[in-house]
């Protein structure tokens, strides 16, 4: 039988609490979100939690000025801190994020039954094309593969014709993680279809060329940032008018961990096939890549991680991938043997 839904906020909805989370009766689910925030996606979600016999908590806060912890003096964190500990899934739809900040963290280190997602304000058009349409299992046997190729490199170099030429070591204390979208089990989930690598602190090296970052505009237009990576840190950045505005908004934090690499993903998102303009999608567009700075948490880079006021993402589509001298990925699609009927699969080829 088909399921009709009423509208898209309510199929995304839907599909995120039963298939993704797999709600169960007398779990709570936490949504919290702010003034930017979708508040017609909250209740949709809030119903749906209840339809699967869940508990729904919708948590409004102010909208801080920055993200992470640059924004915890704006928000009410003894009292958030104090709800979050207690839930099963926390769905984190703020506009401006509390990812990476001390509630985050505070969350995460004492709620281990923790499952979490962060959707920031994706549109629902974005969500639809993130979460919907795509065999969840299908999508985690690639990823996984992928995960474990990259786990057995010790060299990570990418490139694209837009002029990036970046290489970093991998360190296998450091996180390789995935996000296929199940979140059945205690996870730092994010919109599904990517595999993500922390690098070894101090290798990175090269150029980065971005085809979208956050916090300037050279999406869709003749802008142009790059950033010059030396020994894992942003060494300079060139482009024009919108790199000197980038530079200002770096040395604003006064932090020199904001200029240092946090991690790498490979986007894997059957659905995501251009870039669009909202970072959460684009993050995870087929055969592209995301390079994120500043603030990692513990989790990720153990014992400590890498403390930072805040932290940003940019993209590069179409790249070619290479773990050591093995090529996996060549101009935005994948050509290794191991891994292209899975692929196929996965877009309908």
């Amino acid at each position: 039988m088909t399921t009709k839904y009423f509208s898209e906020t309510e199929q995304v909805s839907q599909v995120m609490i039963q298939e993704m989370f797999k709600v169960q009766p007398g779990e709570t689910v936490a949504i919290t979100g702010d003034s930017g925030s979708n508040r017609e996606l909250a209740d949709a979600l809030a119903k749906a939690t209840t339809e699967a016999g869940g508990l729904p908590l919708v948590i409004w806060i102010p909208k801080a000025k920055q993200d992470g912890e640059a924004g915890m003096k704006d928000w009410p964190s003894e009292a958030l801190s104090g709800a979050l500990k207690n839930v099963d899934v926390w769905i984190e739809l703020n506009s401006t994020v509390l990812l990476y900040s001390t509630i985050w963290e505070r969350a995460f280190s004492e709620n281990k039954k923790l499952r979490y997602l962060i959707l920031a304000d994706s549109s629902i058009e974005s969500l639809i094309r993130t979460c919907v349409g795509f065999d969840i299992s299908t999508l985690e046997n690639f990823l996984v593969k992928v995960k474990e190729m990259s786990m057995q490199a010790k060299v990570i170099k990418i490139t694209s014709d837009n002029g990036t030429d970046v290489t970093y070591e991998t360190d296998m204390n450091y996180v390789f993680d995935i996000d296929s979208g199940d979140y059945s089990k205690p996870i730092f989930g994010t919109a599904p279809g990517y595999v993500n690598l922390v690098p070894k602190t101090g290798s990175m090296n090269g150029t980065i060329v971005f085809d979208l970052l956050q916090n300037v505009d050279v999406y869709n237009n003749d802008n142009h940032v790059a950033f010059n990576m030396k020994d894992g840190a942003i060494d300079d950045v060139v482009g024009g008018a919108e790199a000197e505005k980038f530079k200002n908004f770096l040395a604003s934090f006064e932090d020199p961990n904001m200029y240092k690499i946090s991690h790498n993903m490979f986007g894997f998102n059957p659905n995501v096939r251009r870039l669009c303009g909202e970072i959460v999608e684009d993050e995870r567009i087929w055969g592209g890549v995301d390079f994120g700075f500043g603030h990692t948490s513990p989790m990720d880079m153990p014992p400590f991680g890498q403390p930072a006021k805040s932290h940003f993402d940019g993209v590069v589509a179409k790249v070619s991938i290479f773990l050591d001298d093995i090529q996996i990925v060549k101009d935005g699609e994948v050509c290794h043997p191991d891994l292209k009927p899975l692929a196929c699969q996965l877009l309908g080829n």
